[in-house]
């Protein structure tokens, strides 16, 4: 039981960690506007490197039929496309959005990596008290520039600042939910993570080159198509330094 509280109290960080966007709100709305879209490159960057660093190459040890680990990979990319196109069909009207679609799939996506990473948490601390802090802590670690990159994405799609950062909260909290069943049912679950971590990696793919990548080729301005295009590999430079720390 002492081990379940520590878990808990681990994903509850870890969902807390989406809150750290309150030092963006903090900042003027002027240089928000200056670095909003270097926000959208970050959340791009980590989106694609958490996809092809982490989530792709950790299902490669499960998978002895690597055919069916991209197949899952694609199914994901199909799945979040299907789903945007509906998004875009319910809430656009002569192609005007008041919120772009790709935000709505972005928490979705976010959702189920959070939950991803409580199922993680949770089994990792049926191991060992330590062990499970060690990777909260890598959770962590790539969950402050991912969560920045979040927030920067909700509000340049079209989201108020406050209902922002306050989706982004939901959508994290689904990492206590997944350290839950983590935790007390790791071996039933296990096939089920085994599924959904290419599936969603195949979804953070599609979000990243469909709809963010696009964005950053929008801007005429060298200065900031330059300063977009660096905030982006920073993004993937933050998800391969993590692989160092698990």
């Amino acid at each position: 039981m002492n081990n379940f509280i520590w878990a808990l109290f681990s994903s509850i960080i870890v969902s807390l960690i989406s809150l750290i966007a309150i030092i963006i709100l903090l900042l003027k709305e002027k240089i928000f506007n200056k670095i909003q879209l270097l926000l959208v490159g970050l959340g791009a960057g980590g989106l694609i490197g958490g996809a092809f660093l982490h989530m792709i190459p950790e299902s490669i040890d499960k998978f002895s039929n690597y055919t069916l680990l991209f197949i899952y990979v694609l199914s994901g990319f199909i799945l979040f496309f299907i789903l945007e196109k509906f998004l875009f069909w319910r809430h656009c009207h002569d192609e005007k959005c008041e919120v772009h679609t790709f935000t709505y799939l972005n928490l979705i996506g976010d959702g189920v990596h959070n939950f991803i990473d409580g199922l993680i948490i949770g089994g990792s601390y049926i191991l060992d008290i330590k062990i499970g802090i060690i990777v909260t802590l890598a959770i962590i670690l790539h969950e402050i520039p991912q969560e920045l990159g979040d927030f920067g994405v909700l509000v340049y799609g079209g989201m108020k600042k406050g209902r922002a950062l306050f989706y982004n909260f939901l959508s994290a909290l689904t990492a206590v939910f997944g350290t839950v069943i983590g935790y007390y049912f790791s071996n039933a679950f296990n096939n089920f993570l085994i599924i959904l971590l290419p599936f969603a990696a195949g979804g953070f793919i599609y979000i990243a080159s469909c709809d963010l990548i696009p964005e950053l080729h929008k801007q005429s301005s060298k200065k900031i198509s330059v300063l977009s295009m660096i905030s982006f590999l920073t993004g993937i430079l933050f998800m391969f330094l993590v692989k160092f720390i698990h």
